[in-house]
């Protein structure tokens, strides 16, 4: 349930009736609405009566939230949530461009493509320390060598770290060391873990799981801030179809569709979401043209020796251009880099 506010309400008045909606049992959250606040209400709200509430002075309208999602919800919530993340902003006019390899493979390595990501306009520096890959014979990533090697390249070249969390077990040196904690699409509906990083204060990237609805996406990203962790950042990367010529099929569709239901910030990622370096660049300006708040890339210094995923990850000068296109095409979607 949500209780809109009428514009310039005392902020006496306002802790009578939470008070009041307290007393039926739930909990309260107080947002600054566009022209207005509003009172969110987490928990059973049956006995609560509508008519009521809507009685009071102060109270322009009650509305039931039939979403499952409350939280994530834009209706809990009618501002854009914007987070402020070592300097940069995710959410809100600006966009966030995140870039860098699907795993760190040496120090010579990400450092020298956080140097060039960063010279092109990136805001964030990404590497897999730990890699979730297909076939057990695959190249697993680092680990802790690759964190350490990011936090080498974040000294160097002063770029926040995003990486992928895999497991539980990893979690206090991935709050301590890391900027943004990536939850991958395999790991979306992994609730345990999801429960564990509500309990933290770091942002979260949520990505999309391979087959999931958009509301089982905003339920994932309920239970983070469920726990108490609300810099929750969505990611689409991609959806599994009947298509077998992409590696994933890129849904812009989920951007407004996102925007519409919930007040997250939404990334998209245009590497996972092809699998083909060619398409890199539509896909990046079509997520700016569609509202995305911004875009995570994969950029190698040597595309064609990556240990992984090497055929969607594009060239530093390729990025350069991405970049280019995006600070061209911003203003004209509102938007500025």
């Amino acid at each position: 349930m949500v209780v809109v506010l009428k514009q310039k309400v005392r902020d006496e008045e306002i802790q009578a009736l939470v008070e009041q909606l307290e007393s039926y049992g739930v909990k309260t959250s107080i947002m600054e609405g566009v022209d207005c606040k509003v009172i969110g209400l987490l928990g059973d709200t049956s006995l609560i009566n509508k008519e009521e509430i809507e009685n009071n002075e102060i109270v322009e309208k009650v509305m039931r939230v039939s979403e499952p999602y409350k939280k994530a919800n834009r209706k809990f919530h009618p501002k854009d949530s914007v987070y402020q993340i070592g300097g940069h902003t995710i959410g809100g006019k600006k966009l966030a461009i995140i870039a860098g390899p699907c795993s760190v493979e040496s120090e010579e390595q990400i450092i020298e493509v956080a140097r060039l990501v960063k010279k092109s306009g990136a805001h964030f520096l990404r590497g897999g320390a730990f890699k979730p890959r297909s076939s057990p014979y695959s190249f697993q990533g680092l680990g802790d060598e690759g964190l350490d090697l990011l936090l080498k390249a974040k000294a160097e070249v002063g770029l926040g770290i995003v990486s992928e969390l895999m497991s539980i077990r990893h979690l206090e040196r991935f709050e301590r060391d890391v900027d943004i904690i990536q939850v991958g699409a395999r790991n979306m509906q992994n609730f345990d873990l999801l429960k564990e990083l509500g309990k933290i204060r770091k942002p979260i990237l949520l990505k999309r799981g391979l087959s999931n609805t958009l509301e089982e996406w905003l339920m994932a990203a309920e239970y983070i801030m469920a726990g108490g962790n609300e810099q929750v950042i969505l990611c689409e990367r991609g959806i599994r179809t009947f298509e077998t010529f992409t590696r994933n099929t890129c849904d812009i569709s989920a951007v407004p569709a996102i925007k519409r239901l919930s007040h997250l910030p939404i990334l998209v990622d245009p590497s996972h979401s092809a699998g083909m370096r060619f398409m890199v660049e539509s896909l990046s300006l079509a997520a700016i043209a569609a509202g995305a708040d911004g875009i995570i890339v994969e950029v190698h210094n040597n595309p064609t020796k990556a240990l992984c995923d090497g055929q969607q990850s594009i060239w530093p000068d390729q990025f350069d251009e991405i970049v280019n296109k995006i600070k061209a095409i911003a203003p004209i979607v509102g938007r500025e880099v």
